[in-house]
């Protein structure tokens, strides 16, 4: 009985320890479960990071091509900026000359203007002068041809004296004629140049 009695407890402390030792796997089956599970989600997770990634790396790219054709374009703009501006300037600077030239074109037909008035006022003083002179002239000879004309057929040496008077006082008109003849021409021929210079500058 006591044989039978401690093998019955051999029996039972090895069927308590079957339990325990299935009841140890039980649980390590779960915890390996649970451990599948966990990691089958987070296998989930890593594949669906990956398709965020490869999505994202898909945005990247596209908007990087877009930041490159946009940097491209910058580029074209400030080339073209650079040269509307470099026009600029050069249009800038020949307005600025022209402004210039335009002033000095002013003042240089001013001047001119000044010139042509002050050269009309010394032509009519010129010729009302010369024709004072001439008119002078005219009496003084008129005046020798009227002495003469009275004391014809007195003496001979007052008669040549007169002729002599008279003959002098033609030279002098006649030099006097030929003087004013020179001096108009002279002032046509430069009051033509300046009315040329004016026209010129008009244009």
């Amino acid at each position: 009985m006591a044989l039978s009695s401690a093998f019955r407890e051999r029996l039972e402390h090895m069927e308590l320890t079957r339990n325990q030792r299935l009841s140890l796997l039980q649980a390590e089956k779960e915890w390996q479960a649970n451990k599948s599970q966990v990691l089958a989600s987070k296998h989930a997770n890593i594949r669906s990071m990956e398709q965020r990634c490869l999505v994202l790396e898909q945005k990247i790219a596209s908007q990087s091509f877009k930041i490159s054709a946009l940097k491209s374009k910058i580029e074209t703009l400030d080339a073209k900026y650079c040269t509307v501006s470099q026009h600029w300037r050069v249009l800038k600077s020949e307005v600025e000359e022209l402004g210039q030239l335009e002033k000095e074109r002013d003042r240089f037909y001013e001047l001119k203007s000044c010139e042509m008035k002050e050269f009309r006022e010394n032509v009519e003083k010129f010729v009302v002068e010369c024709r004072m002179r001439v008119e002078e002239l005219r009496n003084r000879i008129k005046e020798h041809q009227t002495s003469l004309m009275k004391f014809q057929g007195g003496n001979e040496y007052f008669y040549n004296s007169e002729i002599e008077v008279a003959e002098k006082s033609k030279s002098e008109l006649m030099a006097v004629k030929e003087n004013l003849d020179r001096n108009l021409a002279s002032n046509y021929q430069l009051r033509a140049q300046l009315q040329k210079q004016l026209q010129n500058i008009s244009y």
